[in-house]
């Protein structure tokens, strides 16, 4: 059965079969369900998924740009509390859920994977954590009218061109509309480092076998509105 058909249960149950619930490296106050051996889960989800048009299990790792945003959050959480948020590319969930421990409300998590929906979850109750998930594509919607989001998380987004042009395209239209935009990430490759100001720089623990290091030199920044 394609796994896009799975069931939530089906879903929820693989995800625990293939990770355990540890404490974030650069957050441990947060717990989230990510893979005891890397290589192993992403080849076999890969080599499992990849006929069927599906990501590689982004939902499995703290990846540095979110664990960076979410310890910036729990570190300045006055930048959310009481705010409307919207975690782009949420992955495990793990920004949206430091967004919603600093006090933001609601917090909407959006994905293009299925499997994130019950990842998500799965790490929201873990921490005692609510946060809206939503599936789909929406780097190329328009703006709406006026601002939806009072903020803009997005963690580690910028690894791939096109992706990541259509993540500044949607960025910069929500922006314009004075909804701030936050961004972990440690220097991808196309990164657009000069629309944006650094606001905090850490050394981030990560999955050596995934990032061919130990400790990555990771960065928070804003977005600057076009003019």
């Amino acid at each position: 059965m394609p796994a896009a058909r799975w069931s939530s249960a089906e879903r929820s149950a693989f995800i625990r079969a293939q990770t355990v619930l540890r404490p974030v490296p650069h957050v441990p106050e947060i717990l989230l369900h990510v893979a005891d051996e890397a290589v192993p889960l992403w080849q076999r989800t890969e080599e499992e998924l990849e006929a069927l048009g599906l990501p590689p299990p982004y939902w499995a790792f703290a990846w540095a740009g979110g664990q960076a945003l979410a310890r910036y959050l729990l570190d300045h959480r006055d930048l959310v509390a009481g705010k409307r948020v919207l975690d782009l590319a949420s992955g495990s969930g793990l920004v949206a859920v430091a967004a919603a421990m600093a006090g933001a409300a609601p917090v909407v998590a959006v994905d293009i994977d299925p499997f994130v929906e019950e990842a998500i979850a799965l790490n929201a109750w873990a921490n005692g954590a609510y946060a809206e998930v939503l599936v789909r594509d929406v780097l190329d919607q328009p703006a709406p009218r006026t601002a939806r989001y009072d903020v803009i998380l997005v963690g580690d987004l910028f690894y791939e061109q096109v992706t990541a042009g259509r993540a500044l395209g949607f960025l910069e239209r929500h922006a314009a509309l004075g909804t701030a935009v936050l961004i972990g990430d440690p220097g991808r490759s196309y990164l657009p480092k000069q629309r944006l100001v650094k606001r905090h720089e850490y050394e981030v623990p990560v999955t050596r076998e995934l990032e061919d290091l130990d400790i990555k030199r990771t960065a928070v920044w804003s977005l600057v509105p076009a003019e």
